[in-house]
């Protein structure tokens, strides 16, 4: 039986970049894609923010950076994902769809997915005018206008966010109340360049190569009419993409990973990164920096076992 001496489940920039530093520990990493290699930041049209890139660059082209990197160093990419875990045995033992593995230590990287409108038009515009993050993509709509879909704090943050950048900002909320914060309220009304859509569900996403309008539906009256856009930012919640731990590692209500500041999480052993365990940064910088300290971690608890033997 072959033992690794760490796997790490998923392949954004938290996996990459814990794959990186435990392949440079000389630990061998063996990373875990997912569906799909890079995460959210794969279907990034434009990223500006990130260090290092005055230019800027597109997600795919950021994603296959960290990989070659990580790659230079002796981590080894399997595309393909996780189906089973127990942490109750060691080595700690996994499954996917064609193999099993064992591993010493596991990092779970597995992010978090915005969750979506199911309209059509929302996958093909996706990257083109939908986006479900105003820091990666509010500087891209200088003087436009911009739709903003949600109640809660996220979407009144992010839209107030995107009036640094665009001309108009309409926020689409299904009831004629919203679940923000007061503070956040009060500061959103205030605002010139906010204005307030109620009792409205976006049906349908349209354009031309890009986003042109939508197409809306009063929840009341069933009245349906159209919106001229940009943009489309959809804040309706993110859900973890933590099924897979369901009832083997603690969690919060929501469902994200519960970890101390060491980034492990209940189980020895067992470290997360980046989304799957941060419901509030949810950036590219930040997840790369979680995956930097799980891997340290993982350095540092490999050397104890060995101390024991």
């Amino acid at each position: 039986m072959t033992v690794e001496n760490v796997i790490i489940i998923g392949s954004g920039p938290a996996g990459l970049t814990a794959a990186l530093y435990t392949a440079r520990a000389n630990l061998k990493p063996l990373v875990f894609t997912g569906n799909e290699i890079g995460g959210q930041v794969s279907i990034t049209t434009e990223v500006e923010n990130y260090p290092g890139f005055p230019e800027g660059l597109t997600g795919p082209e950021l994603v296959e950076k960290f990989q070659k990197q990580a790659e230079r160093f002796g981590a080894r990419v399997e595309y393909g994902e996780v189906t089973e875990i127990d942490f109750d045995v060691r080595p700690f033992r996994l499954k996917s769809y064609d193999n099993e593995y064992h591993a010493h230590a596991i990092i779970v990287a597995t992010g978090a997915s915005p969750r979506k409108l199911g309209v059509p038009g929302e996958v093909e515009f996706t990257g083109r005018g939908v986006s479900y993050c105003a820091t990666c993509d509010g500087f891209f709509f200088r003087e436009k206008e911009l739709a903003v879909v949600g109640g809660g704090d996220s979407a009144l943050e992010e839209g107030l966010f995107l009036t640094r950048f665009a001309s108009r900002v309409r926020i689409i909320h299904r009831r004629d109340q919203l679940r923000a914060g007061y503070t956040l309220q009060e500061r959103a009304r205030r605002n010139d360049k906010i204005e307030f859509i109620w009792n409205t569900v976006v049906t349908e996403i349209n354009g031309n190569g890009a986003v042109e309008s939508l197409q809306l539906q009063n929840v009341n009256t069933g009245e349906v009419s159209t919106l001229r856009t940009d943009g489309v930012f959809v804040y309706i919640g993110h859900f973890p993409n933590s099924r897979l731990f369901e009832g083997k590692l603690e969690m919060d209500e929501h469902g994200y990973l519960i970890t101390d500041r060491h980034t492990c999480t209940s189980v020895p052993g067992v470290f997360a990164a980046g989304e799957i365990a941060d419901p509030v940064f949810r950036q590219v910088i930040t997840s790369a920096g979680e995956g930097c300290r799980a891997a340290i971690q993982v350095e540092k608890y490999l050397a104890s076992l060995e101390d024991r033997a």
